[in-house]
């Protein structure tokens, strides 16, 4: 008995240590990707010259990498962390596989809020209003598919419905207000539309990254409350877990996040719905190491879509929404056609 017990201790540290090693693994690769990103644009630097204009002014490149470059670099990470971590928050509460904030339609009523805001001219030059108005309407549009969770013999099917139709909701006033806008406003709301990274400065940088990463260790501290609810209510509450009051800590906390990630970008989609999936398939359900992957995860193929958006096409450069779209439609079919349950 003491030597099962023994063996069963050892494969337990194994496989936590294999999973740090994948965490310490993503970690180099998003690092790699940022390196990738400094060198990559219409002006080529090269490698020396990028990494030199890191830590002396050397001139012109000096300017592109701490003005340009580095705050895409920055907000990406910050961005495809934030929307990958919330998406593995609604997924666990929710236990829905299809859950994020794009499909349950948090993102484009994020995107909205900071739409208003910009169109009414109450926020047009002030950040804040704009990211108080995106996390509001992102907290709303959260409890509303909580009410919709709560409900009598609801299902799956009927989360990602009601998350389809605020997405066309909000959407759809989101073009109210681009028909009654200005040009001014119109190309601002277009900007959302599509998302992009070109417009961040570190004063928005500061303030998403505030509203992404304050909350994650709350988050993270719930890790073991979220394996509990991943399997069922009874079980969770059994062990002692006040699942009314995590569901809705856990919401109010990934719809900040939400509205940190993309009130200064626009509405990227598919991150926050790929990213827990990949990383649920490498390191499993324990959400312990399924919120880190995750978010590394997700930063990583931010920087990669903006990588590939600005080198594509250069010197144009194609928004990141666009190109996250073309990564996520595919597993998003891959997942409806062919979800296995020892995924989930």
């Amino acid at each position: 008995m003491a030597g099962e017990t023994g063996t069963l201790i050892r494969r337990y540290r194994r496989l936590n240590a294999r999973k740090l090693f994948v965490l310490v693994a993503l970690f180099a690769i998003m690092i790699g990707f940022a390196l990738v990103g400094l060198t990559q644009g219409s002006a080529n630097l090269g490698w020396k010259g990028a990494i030199e204009s890191l830590w002396r002014n050397t001139g012109d490149a000096h300017a592109i990498i701490w003005n340009l470059r580095l705050p895409r670099i920055a907000m990406a990470v910050v961005a495809g962390w934030g929307l990958a971590l919330a998406g593995t928050v609604f997924q666990a509460i929710l236990r829905n596989p299809l859950a994020s904030p794009y499909t349950l339609g948090i993102a484009s009523s994020a995107g909205f809020g900071a739409v208003a805001a910009i169109v009414t001219g109450t926020g047009f030059y002030n950040e804040y209003v704009i990211a108080g108005n995106a996390f509001l309407c992102a907290l709303f549009s959260s409890f509303l598919i909580l009410g919709v969770a709560r409900m009598k013999g609801s299902t799956t099917e009927t989360l990602v419905l009601a998350g389809i139709a605020i997405m066309f909701l909000f959407s759809s006033l989101s073009s109210l207000f681009q028909y009654m806008g200005t040009k001014e406003e119109v190309h601002a709301i277009v900007f959302w539309f599509f998302g992009s990274l070109s417009k961040v400065g570190w004063k928005e940088i500061g303030m998403a990254s505030a509203m992404v990463f304050v909350p994650c260790p709350f988050i993270y501290r719930m890790s073991l409350d979220f394996n509990l609810l991943a399997v069922d209510d009874e079980s969770a509450v059994s062990m002692g877990v006040n699942i009314g009051k995590t569901r809705i800590v856990a919401l109010v906390l990934a719809s900040l996040i939400t509205a940190g990630a993309i009130c200064f970008i626009g509405v990227i989609g598919f991150i926050g719905l790929v990213s827990p999936h990949i990383a649920r398939m490498i390191v499993g359900g324990d959400h312990r190491y399924l919120f880190p992957t995750a978010a590394l995860l997700g930063s990583s193929l931010v920087l990669a879509a903006d990588t590939v958006g600005r080198t594509l096409w250069a010197p144009q450069v194609i928004p990141i929404g666009i190109v996250t779209s073309f990564i996520g439609v595919p597993f998003l079919f891959y997942l409806l056609m062919r979800r296995r349950k020892e995924y989930w």
